[in-house]
This record gives C-alpha cells, structure tokens and sequence, in this order.
C-alpha cells in the first residue's frame, strides 16, 4: 500500500495519459444514482481532450447502457463509447453464429429486469428450462431477489448435459437499490460448482479489452488508463493488458481498510498505480 500513491482528483495524473476506461458501477454510480461530481468529472476529463471508453461489467448491450446514463444525468458526448460485456458477447455470437446441423438452438437466458436484448438480432431462441437448453448465457443476476438456490435448481438440469454456458457479466458481487447483492459471476461460479464449462466475457478477461483497444486505434497501452472499483476485475484486467491503472475506493471497496486492500493486491496480484478516494477531478 505504501507504494501507491493517493490522489487528490485526475487533474493530477491526466496529462500522463491519452485514453480512460472507467468503469461504471462503483466509479460513477452506485445502485441508485450518479455518486455527487462523477458527471462533472467526466466532462472535464472529456474537455482535457481524453478519449473516453466507459467499460462496464453488464450483460446489457452498450446502447441500453449509454441511455441508462444520460437518463441519470451525464451530459451525452461526454464519452466517445461504452462498451459493455454483454455488447462484447453479442458480438462475439453473431460472429460465430449461432446455428447447428440441427436448426437455431435454444438458450437459456438469465438477465436482470426482463433484459432480452442480448438475444435480439441472433440465431437464437429462449427457452427457460434447463432440460432444454443448448446454450445457457449469463448476462445479469437478480440476486437482490431470488436466492442462489433458484439459480442452482434452474441450471442444474444443463450443467450435467455439458451444455456450454457464457457469462457475460463477471461480477461476483453488484450494486443495487437494496445494497450489494450476488451478481452474474457468482452464478457462473456455482455452475463451474454443479461441472458445467463457462466461456467468461468482460473484464478482467481479454476478450473485451481487445475490443476497446481497437476502438482506440491500438495505442500505446502505457498511455491508457483504467479506473475501477474492483480489484479483481479493473486492476488486475488493466494489469494483464498493460493498462496503467486507479483503483477508486467508492462502490464494493468504500467499507474496506487498507490492510484489506492490500490482501486484495497479493491475492489477485495485480496493485494499482493509483488510488483515488472518489470520481472527482
């Protein structure tokens, strides 16, 4: 811990990079709302002529996301792209195609609020048994609802069939109106339990920095930042790809001490460059 360095706002490192990937969830919102300034900052950021990719750990497709935002009340523009998880696996399975010898499969969605978007446009058709199910794709948790049990029973019947699952939203842990709750990834995790394979998209898998990067036009990886809530997933994705890196101890970190914080750092071995106590400027 005594290596990283704590600042104050970004105003005191943004010169030292051309690009930011900030996390959504825990860095500019909670369950609820914006956290105060975040929206602010992200204008500024975008003023100080940073490009800007909003990269977040949700099942939904980046359209819905970038709505969602401006609802909240982020100024549009104030960002060049979000880019979700979920939009990363429907890319991914429009590119590989969702069709078999045996005509259009059926998947098993689970998502959050009655989210069919990740299935819209694909060779897929819903289905909401496991016995049936040819694929299973993990896109959101309603883990502030149902217990993990529901979950277990709903996916135990394609677990033993080897049916193929992607989890689009690596989250083990999420923020909502009600407090933090089990997300995505902790249901992705009980199927690995129950001896299913899971594909994992979203950070801190590769699969969606390589999107972002390219969006970017592929620069130099020293001069992109990324800023996050989670170790597990923001520092040690940056780590992995060659990001430099600011861990914001809002969202799942708020109640942790520093020695937690650095027990986090030696388990996934990944340490921030940064620590920034909240979204400011």
């Amino acid at each position: 811990m005594s290596a990283v360095r704590t600042i104050p706002g970004l105003s005191a490192i943004a010169d030292a990079y051309d690009a930011f990937v900030i996390d959504q969830f825990g860095v500019l919102r909670d369950g609820r709302e914006p956290y105060p300034g975040a929206a602010d900052t992200l204008v500024r950021l975008r003023k100080a002529g940073k490009r800007i990719i909003i990269l977040s750990n949700s099942g939904k497709r980046s359209a819905e996301n970038d709505r969602r935002l401006a609802e909240l009340g982020f100024e549009p523009g104030s960002w060049d792209w979000f880019l979700t998880s979920g939009e990363v696996a429907w890319q991914l399975l429009k590119r590989e195609g969702a069709v078999t010898a045996g005509g259009t499969r059926k998947c098993l969605l689970i998502s959050r609020d009655g989210d069919l978007s990740p299935l819209k446009g694909l060779d897929l058709v819903r289905t909401e048994s496991g016995e049936e199910a040819d694929i299973v794709l993990l896109a959101g948790s309603e883990g502030d609802v149902h217990p993990l049990v529901h979950y277990e029973n709903l996916l135990r019947p394609a677990a033993r069939r080897g049916v193929p699952c992607l989890c689009t939203n690596p989250d083990k842990v999420m923020l909502t109106r009600r407090g933090q709750a089990f997300g995505a990834g902790r249901i992705a995790e009980l199927y690995e339990g129950l001896g299913g394979k899971v594909r994992w998209i979203g950070k801190p898998f590769p699969d969606i920095y390589d999107f972002a990067l390219d969006f970017l036009g592929r620069p130099d990886p020293a001069r992109v930042c990324a800023i996050g809530d989670s170790v597990e997933h923001d520092i040690a994705g940056a780590a992995a790809v060659g990001l430099g890196s600011v861990l914001v101890t809002t969202g799942i970190l708020e109640h942790q001490s520093e020695d937690e914080r650095r027990r986090l750092f030696a388990t996934h071995a990944a340490t921030p460059d940064f620590i920034l106590p909240k979204f400011l400027w």
